[in-house]
């Protein structure tokens, strides 16, 4: 079926009916929408940057997919062992920053005030800090300046 007006362009996903080659282990899926995952973004990537650096070097080195399947697999699996344990020591606070980040457009500077109480959390259960990546050394970071807000 096509979309009206798009005859060219289909409504349906497309999904490729084959299914992956036996001697390929299985890995699950993170499972987990957008607001969620950006919340735990900086998280994500400070604990698995070692395994993200590793899957990116692997993908310039090959185009092939089947090439970075199990340094993919090890990103995935970091990223399932770090929510899980944000949702195993900080969940309120995780459910409030993600729910806000869903509700105000995605937007971060919109909900500092859970995002501090959440940050705090994850650094007093983990010692876990939010780095942004290529900030200024020298300054304070941005969610630690700018005014909180509701």
């Amino acid at each position: 079926m096509a979309i009206p007006g798009y005859k060219h362009f289909k409504s349906e996903d497309w999904v490729d009916p084959t299914p992956p080659p036996a001697d390929l282990p299985h890995v699950d899926e993170v499972g987990s929408s957008g607001a969620p995952l950006k919340s735990a973004s900086f998280f994500i990537g400070s604990v698995c940057q070692e395994y993200n650096e590793d899957f990116m070097l692997c993908k310039n080195e090959d185009r092939d997919p089947k090439h970075c399947l199990a340094e993919g697999r090890k990103v995935t699996r970091c990223a399932i062992d770090v929510l899980e344990k944000i949702q195993a020591n900080c969940a309120t606070e995780f459910r409030t920053h993600w729910q806000c980040l869903d509700n105000k457009n995605q937007s971060f500077n919109k909900c500092r005030a859970p995002e501090k109480e959440y940050n705090a959390c994850l650094f007093k259960a983990l010692g876990w800090k939010k780095n942004i990546p290529d900030a200024p050394a020298n300054k304070p970071q941005i969610h630690e300046r700018i005014p909180l807000t509701k």
